[in-house]
């Protein structure tokens, strides 16, 4: 008896120490924008969005501190964008085309790492044609999508749903 008891430890043991799976989004996550005008689903197109501190400062990635992407550069979104079966990004009509970012569809997005401080920083958005009022939006952490089962898991079941866009309608000026 004592001898199975001891084995049954042994093997549980040995699991626990087992390295976990890793997901490929382990250490990143995603600010995902949905920028439209009121009424409207279509995404505005070409607009400069960036990640403001408190003062309205533009936030530069020092040493990829807050994403693994465009080190020393500023934090800005770019749009998702269609893929073919190779990852290549295509620009013609692709019948096998799917997105860059599954996750999104036609959206502004950007790759940042999990211990992102969302709640410390705002998204501005500023359209150089002049044709919509800039606006400047607060982040929160439940806007960073989850993209691993262990992050996921941790998400509050109540509430806002998680993984969606943020939804900004814009003025024109």
């Amino acid at each position: 008896m004592r001898y199975l008891l001891f084995l049954f430890l042994i093997s549980v043991s040995a699991k626990a120490q087992l390295p976990a799976m890793h997901c490929g989004y382990d250490f990143t996550s995603y600010l995902v924008l949905d920028v439209h005008e009121d009424g409207k689903k279509e995404n505005i197109k070409n607009l400069k969005i960036t990640v403001v501190d408190s003062l309205g400062k533009e936030v530069v990635n020092v040493n990829n501190i807050y994403s693994f992407r465009n080190s020393n550069e500023p934090l800005q979104f770019s749009m998702n964008y269609q893929i073919d079966e190779n990852g290549n990004k295509i620009t013609a009509e692709n019948p096998k085309a799917r997105w860059f970012f599954p996750y999104a569809k036609d959206n502004y997005l950007l790759s940042i790492a999990a211990t992102f401080p969302a709640d410390k920083f705002s998204v501005k958005i500023e359209d150089p044609n002049k044709k919509y009022k800039t606006q400047t939006i607060q982040l929160f952490a439940f806007n960073m999508y989850m993209l691993c089962s262990s992050q996921a898991e941790k998400t509050v079941q109540f509430g806002r749903k998680a993984n969606r866009p943020i939804d900004i309608v814009l003025e024109r000026k």
